[in-house]
């Protein structure tokens, strides 16, 4: 016949002169041979799983923690590792950022200079041909004035020829005026 845990549980806590009243009229009856049968039995299998089972237990928790402890260690130091990449990589990006920025920089310098080189190239081909348009200017002014002065030197040889009545040669007309001419302006008789 077998007895339910909680009886035996029962049976246990129960003080032993209670046991060996052995009183049939309760709810509960307990038989000591029943009892010292169960405590013997629960001693044997302390010992066998002391002798046997413990030891490979117990080596197995000791191996599964050491595992855990390895594993909790080896995530520390590849996160410890991360965070050195990673800042690592911070500062590469900085430095190349801080680089591009240079570049950035440096191109805008050059095209500034290249820009003023320009301008200021642009500006003395512009002042050299501001210089020879003066310079073509009074040239066709100058000879303009002298088409203009031969013409009236024409005009007022033939006018004083027509008075006088009668025809100078051209070359002594010519000294004539031009000398009258270099009294009233010597500057621009030269010319």
């Amino acid at each position: 016949m077998k007895i339910p845990a909680f009886t035996a549980m029962a049976a246990l806590l129960t003080p032993l002169p209670v046991l060996a009243q052995g009183g049939g009229g309760g709810l509960v009856s307990v038989d000591l041979g029943i009892v010292i049968l169960t405590i013997a039995v629960f001693g044997l299998v302390l010992w066998v799983l002391g002798k046997y089972a413990w030891k490979p237990i117990l080596s197995a928790l000791d191996a599964r923690e050491a595992g855990v402890r390895n594993s909790i260690e080896q995530a520390a130091a590849m996160r410890e590792e991360a965070q050195a990449l990673l800042e690592e990589h911070r500062t590469q990006l900085a430095a190349a950022r801080k680089e591009s920025q240079q570049i950035v920089a440096d191109g805008r310098a050059a095209a500034e200079r290249i820009r003023n080189e320009l301008e200021e190239k642009a500006r003395a081909e512009g002042d050299r041909i501001l210089d020879r348009a003066r310079l073509e200017i009074e040239r066709e002014r100058d000879r303009a004035l002298e088409t203009v002065r031969e013409e009236a030197v024409d005009l007022a040889l033939a006018a004083a020829s027509s008075i006088l009545g009668e025809k100078l040669t051209d070359e002594r007309d010519r000294q004539l005026v031009a000398g009258y001419l270099k009294e009233l302006r010597p500057d621009r008789a030269e010319a």
